[in-house]
């Protein structure tokens, strides 16, 4: 089974995300979307007619959306197979968290890993 196929993304706490990004875009030249992250679009041989991205991505320093990490980041990793890849992880024993989403934007499941890290999972909808 393909497991992780790339980084989704890279998201981190911020005092100031809106003033962080704004830097970013002055001196780094990164575009910045008014939803305050940037996107880099790419294409891969496992999927040349389709658009890849990885976002790059502030949120406040208050989110919770890292627990039960106390990490101040969280790495967005690309999935082949989302439903698949956490039975794995549940049958070799990892802490997958119970919750996955599913929206416009792909399926979502989260694992800690050993040093209490979140990691989320991302499978991209078909195409992308």
């Amino acid at each position: 089974m393909q497991r992780v196929t790339g980084i989704g993304g890279i998201f981190f706490k911020s005092r100031d995300p809106k003033a962080l990004g704004d830097w970013y875009a002055k001196h780094l030249g990164l575009e910045v979307s008014p939803w305050g992250g940037a996107v880099f679009s790419w294409k891969s041989d496992a999927n040349p007619e389709g658009v890849g991205t990885t976002l790059w991505t502030p949120f406040a320093a208050d989110t919770d959306y890292f627990a039960p990490s106390q990490a101040s980041y969280m790495v967005n990793l690309r999935v082949a197979d989302l439903h698949a890849l956490l039975a794995a992880l549940r049958e070799e024993g990892c802490n997958v968290l119970d919750k996955v989403e599913d929206s416009e934007y792909g399926k979502f499941g989260w694992v800690i890993d050993p040093e209490g890290n979140k990691v989320e999972l991302w499978q991209p909808p078909a195409g992308q």
